[in-house]
């Protein structure tokens, strides 16, 4: 016999909707993203990372962390990209064993045009079905779990960039 505490019929009913949420809403922004900009979700979580960058370049190795990617998926989603103009990689100019990913024109101009469609997805499928009370519930709610999902804060730089 199991020592494990079942959860109870709020808790399985919590449980059962948040899995929903987090299997259904990725679809629905790829979706989107596809349709208005032809680029996958993390594509544009890509792109947005560099536009937020100085000079809009990051080392590969940073725009993992901060996307938390692997090496080997991102650099094959940046090749992707790449070969699309909308980044272009190059040995860092401090260490030229390390590589850099630098938004290009043409990918900044990408960047801010899907921004437009992404944010009103966001807004009508997301924020929009929230009074201000449950946005800050809803805020106070992922900073209760982010810890025990990212114990060593690997990616508090990414969600915590826009706290006052």
């Amino acid at each position: 016999m199991s020592d494990t505490p079942w959860l109870d019929d709020d808790e399985l009913a919590t449980w059962v909707r948040l899995v929903a949420l987090v299997e259904l809403l990725p679809g629905v922004l790829d979706t989107q993203l596809r349709e208005d900009s032809g680029l996958m979700h993390f594509e544009y979580y890509t792109l947005a990372m560099l536009s937020e960058a100085p000079d809009r370049t990051l080392r590969m190795t940073a725009l993992a962390h901060q996307t938390n990617a692997t090496l080997p998926r991102l650099s094959h989603v940046v090749r992707r990209m790449e070969e699309r103009g909308l980044v272009k990689r190059a040995p860092a100019p401090d260490d030229r064993r390390a590589t850099v990913a630098q938004l290009t024109d043409a990918g900044w101009s990408v960047v801010q045009d899907a921004a437009r469609g992404h944010v009103g997805t966001v807004r009508s499928r997301v924020l929009d079905a929230l009074s201000p009370e449950q946005v800050g519930q809803l805020r106070q709610i992922t900073e209760a779990i982010l810890p025990r999902l990212d114990p060593s804060g690997s990616m508090a730089g990414t969600y915590t960039r826009y706290d006052r």
